[in-house]
């Protein structure tokens, strides 16, 4: 099978980077200007084709159900108040797809949250899309990207992007040859390797197609790094077993992980907003005026 019907978005983190904000509220649901960070990553998805979508949550985690569902009253008072464009915006965010959830019962990493999608998935390659990476492209939405890829080549599909020499420490990089100008087939991935050792410079962000194989080996890799089942370790062995390519990827990331990423992703959404990019490059100019007296 060559389509991608099915998505998951692993949500189960605690979030700590971001406490003590995220003491009593998913991190996903910080708001990047007016919406909650997961809906950007829900829309992406919906966007490159994919309906059925299941989202693996923990305790706590309750807000995220809650806003891809109807919230009847509020709609009931946009009604009455007539304001219009308000009611269509919140009901669509409850029609936007066949949105399911379930739990991951314990902190046991990414690689033990999408095992816990295996009855969810059934027998077919699927996608896989990670909260912290939000990669804006209007046009060609990162997802669809590689869904294209994988429906003409049928391999595993991990999306790429390049990152400085000196910070390839922070992610899982790529091993293999480039086959065209977006397409590298894979012969080994490699996680957070120091510097001079790295392989590449083209760094795992977030994005996946995978193929169903992947439950098997996931539940057979033993805890690694952190004593978490790691994503990477499995998709090492997938690699190997079944052959897979990299997509170099076409849009702005932003890395929401962190504070620093945050706020620039919150600017540069600013930025593209005709409502906010105006008032922002006011005030910058103020702060730049403030700084030099």
């Amino acid at each position: 099978m060559n389509t991608i019907r099915k998505a998951i978005i692993p949500a189960a983190g605690f979030g700590t980077r971001f406490l003590p904000a995220t003491k009593s509220q998913p991190k996903e649901m910080l708001p990047l200007i007016n919406k909650p960070a997961i809906q950007y990553i829900v829309e992406e998805a919906v966007a490159s084709g994919i309906q059925d979508i299941l989202i693996v949550t923990g305790r706590n985690k309750r807000a995220i159900e809650d806003h891809f569902d109807h919230n009847v009253e509020l709609e009931y008072f946009l009604k009455e108040q007539g304001k219009w464009s308000e009611y269509e915006e919140v009901l669509e965010i409850a029609k936007m797809a066949d949105i399911h959830f379930i739990r991951q019962k314990e902190q046991r990493g990414l690689g033990h949250a999408v095992l816990c999608s295996r009855y969810f998935v059934g027998n077919e390659p699927f996608a896989v899309l990670l909260g912290d990476d939000i990669i804006d492209n209007r046009s060609s939405p990162a997802l669809r990207q590689m869904i294209g890829q994988f429906e003409t080549h049928g391999k595993t599909v991990i999306g790429v992007q390049p990152v400085l020499p000196e910070e390839v420490s922070k992610y899982g990089v790529i091993a293999g040859r480039q086959i065209d100008n977006l397409i590298y087939e894979l012969d080994d991935l490699v996680e957070k390797p120091h510097a001079d050792k790295a392989p590449s410079t083209l760094a795992i962000v977030g994005r996946y197609i995978i193929h169903p194989e992947i439950f098997d080996i996931l539940e057979e890799t033993p805890p690694g790094r952190g004593g978490e089942i790691q994503l990477t370790d499995a998709l090492k062995t997938l690699c190997l077993s079944h052959g897979m390519q990299a997509r170099l990827l076409d849009g702005e990331r932003h890395d929401i992980g962190d504070k620093w990423g945050y706020v620039k992703a919150t600017l540069s959404l600013a930025m593209r907003s005709v409502d906010l990019r105006d008032k922002l490059h006011d005030f910058w100019l103020e702060q730049w005026k403030d700084s030099i007296k």
